[in-house]
């Protein structure tokens, strides 16, 4: 079970108690899984029970054990525990890896990894004043409108529904993927820095991380073809990479920014992504005499996981994902 089949059996939990009249409320578009925090056990967590709770006029445990009832029959899923306020801790069944079934998934849908239904059949209509920045959102937000099944159409004039605060200057100048990342990285109400910064090839530029994270590991699958492994995922070894929660998180991302029409929420995820990944190269190829191993491999296809995860998100933004750097 991966971390998305894993969210909709949790949100169909939560629609089967509604419709059973045990819970009163709003179905909810989606239910988040992550990682268990301090206290929790098990392989993933939610907070679904105390989101609901308010709005149920229940106490957040008692939502917590109604669904906890209709979870620990779900195919895939071992044992249910409920913590802390409200918290529902999901052990999976113990053949199941949960990094290696997340791999498998980003290897299956490769690019479309986080495309999904949340705008299925909608229209979204965007108003945009004529300023470089707002023409740049609006092209952004239209790919991500799609990426989530809708259709986005991009007009000029007044009243605007789409106005980040202008670029104080043209970024022509900065090249276009630089100009790119400048408009789309800042959140919408902060005022884009149109400086040189975007072009230095060191760490404090998150365009240069995301980028040199892309091209390292494309590097290292091409000196992984030298050795004569391939990428293959499996076992974890039950130890969660701090890659994994950036992943599993990629569709909820997607989704949120193709919404709130916010490609700045797509940037700095990328971020995320490139500052987990970089740290388990050094691990993936053997060093010395060591001979390619099982594990070699399994870190190979997270590390082109996240490969992947980087090249479709810097598309959606209009930015080359470079094989080189």
């Amino acid at each position: 079970m991966t971390p998305v089949e894993l969210s909709r059996a949790v949100l169909h939990a939560v629609r089967c108690a509604v419709d059973d009249g045990e819970l009163s409320v709003t179905v909810p578009e989606r239910v988040v899984v992550s990682e268990p925090g301090p206290g929790g056990c098990g392989d993933f967590a939610t907070t679904v029970a105390l989101q609901l709770a308010r709005p149920a006029g229940q106490p957040p445990r008692r939502v917590a054990e109604i669904l906890r009832g209709r979870l620990v029959g779900a195919e895939g899923v071992r044992d249910v525990v409920v913590t802390g306020a409200g918290f529902l801790n999901i052990s999976l069944e113990d053949q199941v890896d949960p990094v290696a079934g997340l791999v498998r998934e980003i290897r299956e849908k490769g690019a479309r990894y986080g495309h999904g239904d949340a705008l299925a059949g909608q229209v979204v209509a965007l108003r945009v004043p004529y300023e470089v920045r707002a023409e740049v959102v609006a092209d952004a937000v239209v790919r991500l409108v799609a990426a989530q099944g809708g259709r986005a159409t991009v007009e000029h004039g007044e009243p605007a529904n789409l106005r980040p605060v202008p670029a104080p200057e043209d970024p022509a100048p900065l090249g276009a993927d630089a100009a790119q990342w400048a408009l789309l990285h800042p959140a919408p109400h902060d005022r884009p820095r149109i400086t040189a910064d975007h072009l230095v090839q060191r760490e404090g530029n998150p365009l240069f991380r995301v980028r040199y994270a892309h091209a390292r590991v494309r590097s290292v699958s091409r000196n992984a073809g030298r050795l004569g492994f391939a990428a293959e995922p499996g076992p974890s070894g039950g130890t969660k990479t701090a890659l994994f929660t950036p992943l599993a998180d990629h569709p909820r991302i997607l989704a949120g920014a193709a919404i709130h029409r916010a490609p700045d929420r797509l940037a700095r995820h990328l971020v995320t992504v490139a500052d987990a990944v970089l740290p388990l190269l050094p691990s993936v190829l053997p060093v010395g005499e060591e001979k390619p191993s099982a594990a070699h491999r399994a870190r190979l296809a997270l590390a082109e996981a996240a490969g992947t995860v980087l090249a479709g998100g810097l598309s959606l933004l209009g930015i080359d994902a470079p094989e080189h750097l």
